[in-house]
């Protein structure tokens, strides 16, 4: 990992499951293998016994929504979320990142990244304004909690 993988926000696309793409890679595989042992079939009649199944067209869908969960860039590069307000924020204010700013402990462009990173950021924030980005990257890096 390197500086560049430091998303303006605090996040490390390098840590992100988008771009990994393993999660993307097995719903791909796991979609073939199913229309190969032709599944969809199979999972009528398996129905009475695994109700569970009765859902199978749903979950077929929703493997194909988790292939695209793929992110070849990284944030700076402009990958993730193309209409970003906390990258459009740092691009215009010039900043590399939220950290030097000195309103990110309670910046309300932070609530879209909550409900899945929680306070990761923020927390990464903090480290990288008091280690600079070079050893922010020797120590504890948050995702999601």
């Amino acid at each position: 990992m390197n500086t560049e993988d430091i998303a303006y926000c605090g996040l490390c696309c390098e840590k992100c499951f988008l771009r990994k793409g393993e999660i993307a890679g097995l719903a791909k595989e796991l979609r073939r293998a199913l229309r190969e042992e032709k599944f969809a079939k199979m999972s009528d009649g398996m129905s009475k016994f695994f109700k569970e199944l009765r859902d199978y067209d749903a979950c077929y869908l929703t493997l194909g929504a988790m292939v695209k969960l793929r992110c070849n860039k990284n944030c700076r590069e402009g990958g993730g979320n193309p209409f970003c307000n906390i990258r459009k924020c740092c691009v215009k204010k010039g900043y590399d990142g939220c950290w030097e700013c000195d309103e990110f402990e309670h910046c309300t462009k932070f609530s879209s990244l909550k409900e899945v990173h929680g306070d990761a950021n923020v927390m990464n924030l903090k480290n990288i304004k008091k280690k600079g980005k070079e050893g922010f990257l020797e120590g504890k890096i948050y995702s999601y909690l």
